[in-house]
């Protein structure tokens, strides 16, 4: 029996945390001794499946390199991400009112987290923005590959909830068409105009545009 009748569950970037350009470029630094990542697209959509673990296959297979390659890269990147956050070169950028949303509503329904990084990044980065503990018990990433939908189908399914008590946070287009698909209640966030106009029109009803906001809505469909 789940201990919670409700679970929340937020993407990472542009919800909890800021994703910064070093830490873009950061992710493609493993192929560098590989090819030409001046070449290398900095747009996630322009892959086919906005995910870490997809985008590295991709990019493998476009590069003619070795499939244990995936792996190799793979570990290379965590690798290298968890010495620059140690070493205080990367810094987590934690996105206003994160964390005192994640704190006000840690006792109250099950928290998790569902995002296209690898588990481990978002790990990494969380932690050190010290966000890590309450969505941990529940954080699904890229691991396994698939589409966001894909992704939060699998952190439903281990949450023991039923998807009308879950509510998804999130800042993307995949993200609306995840919660869609998944039959969840999608909150939709940005602090730009022009997002949330465009997960408005991908079918997001409910749209926030600072995280006191999105603890308001929160409270009302909880009391729901």
């Amino acid at each position: 029996m789940a201990e919670f009748d409700w679970a929340i569950i937020f993407d990472v970037d542009g919800v909890l945390l800021e994703l910064k350009r070093d830490e873009e470029e950061l992710f493609f630094e493993p192929f560098k001794s590989r090819c030409d990542i001046a070449k290398l697209s900095r747009d996630w959509n322009s892959y086919k499946i906005r995910n870490d673990e997809d985008i590295i296959k991709e990019l493998v297979e476009r590069h003619d390199l070795h499939p244990a390659e995936t792996a190799t890269i793979t570990a290379e990147y965590l690798n290298l991400l968890e010495q620059r956050l140690e070493a205080r070169k990367i810094r987590a950028q934690t996105i206003k009112g994160a964390g005192p949303l994640v704190e006000k509503f840690k006792g109250r329904a099950r928290l998790g987290i569902a995002t296209a990084n690898f588990r481990r990044a978002a790990e990494l980065r969380l932690k050190q923005a010290g966000l890590w503990n309450p969505v941990s018990g529940l954080a699904h990433g890229a691991d396994g590959g698939g589409h966001k939908s894909a992704i939060l189908a699998r952190a439903i399914a281990a949450s023991g909830i039923e998807p009308q008590r879950i509510i998804f946070i999130g800042d993307n287009v995949n993200d609306v068409v995840a919660g869609l698909e998944n039959n969840v209640h999608f909150i939709g966030f940005s602090t730009s105009a022009e997002r949330r106009e465009k997960l408005k029109g991908a079918g997001a009803e409910v749209l926030s545009a600072d995280h006191a906001e999105t603890e308001t809505l929160l409270e009302e469909i909880l009391a729901t």
